[in-house]
């Protein structure tokens, strides 16, 4: 749009000064010459007014516009009309325009003159058999800038929006069903997962620590969280050393100067399992901690149990741990 503002102003430029004018030349790519006067430019189209009606130019078509003489300039010797051609006969004008003899002319004057009351101002034919370019005079020049272009600019598909809309949604997850649990005294027991075990006196539900962490089940532990029990449970069909192993090595990336203490196979409710205790540092405290990974069928219960080890009542707490864990009973229906 930009670039064809100074095309714009130049035709207007010339509507406005066409009635001083005679004919202007029009010179073609292909070398054809037309002579008339610019009235109007509409979608890249130079609109000419010439002796044998109008007709429509594209610009690209257009080689150069050279002006001609006003008409009132012109010598007062020569009287001698030019000759106007039949429309129907000839649609493109030739190369220069034949000058008649005073007969001629005045035959083809009073034939003008009675046909001017059925002219009707109709589109002539359109050029459009080669590429044209006006020739701007110096002084008409002006200096247009080119509209930026941003050639990885990202275009929405018309019905992108509808596209999106018409998509069905992705299904919801459905929630995990509740876990039916009890507290009774001492005793944990869960009936969803069929399990029951130890709970010390001050040990409580964390349902914060339960949905934080993946498959876990149930965990337990002090209201400060110095001290914590949680058991997680998944399907695998892994054997329990190599799946242990890969709980271990998860547990070795938590930790800041993990080391581990000692590893033993073990029975854990009747299941077999292997039991680690560990030490490392996480959240500013050095914790003491008991992973056992129990076989349960083609589940695999984790027990991870852990306390703070720079507290005074590290050693009854490990005991408290050891305790629950040796505890576990898979026989709940």
């Amino acid at each position: 749009m930009r670039g064809s503002l100074p095309l714009a102003a130049l035709a207007v430029a010339l509507c406005a000064t066409a009635a001083a004018v005679r004919a202007d030349e029009i010179r073609l790519k292909d070398g054809k010459k037309l002579y008339g006067v610019i009235v109007a430019y509409e979608d890249n189209m130079f609109k000419v007014k010439t002796d044998f009606g109008y007709v429509l130019v594209e610009k690209d078509k257009i080689a150069s516009i050279v002006p001609s003489t006003p008409a009132n300039e012109t010598s007062k010797t020569d009287k001698t009309p030019i000759a106007k051609k039949d429309p129907g006969k000839e649609t493109e004008p030739k190369a220069e325009p034949a000058v008649a003899s005073s007969s001629e002319a005045t035959a083809a004057a009073t034939n003008a003159s009675a046909k001017s009351a059925e002219k009707h101002e109709k589109p002539g034919p359109k050029i459009t058999n080669t590429a044209v370019k006006p020739e701007v005079p110096a002084a008409t020049k002006t200096n247009a800038v080119a509209p930026a272009i941003t050639g990885n600019a990202a275009i929405p598909a018309p019905n992108a929006t509808l596209a999106a809309s018409a998509q069905p949604a992705a299904p919801k997850e459905p929630d995990p069903p509740a876990i039916r649990e009890d507290i009774q005294g001492n005793l944990y027991t869960n009936y969803t997962h069929g399990f029951r075990m130890y709970k010390a006196p001050s040990w409580q539900l964390n349902d914060d620590a339960r949905k934080s962490l993946p498959d876990a089940i149930v965990a337990l532990g002090t209201l400060n969280q110095s001290t914590l029990l949680v058991i997680g449970k998944e399907q695998t069909k892994v054997a329990l050393e190599p799946a242990a192993a890969t709980v271990e090595k998860r547990l070795s990336e938590i930790y800041e100067n993990y080391r581990r203490i000692s590893q033993r196979k073990t029975v854990v409710g009747g299941q077999p399992a292997v039991e680690y205790h560990y030490r490392g540092m996480a959240d500013g405290h050095d914790w003491s901690g008991t992973l056992v990974v129990i076989s349960h069928g083609t589940d695999v219960f984790t027990v991870l149990g852990m306390t703070y080890a720079d507290n005074d009542l590290i050693q009854i707490q490990e005991n408290v741990i050891s305790r629950s864990i040796a505890s576990l009973d898979f026989s709940v229906h």
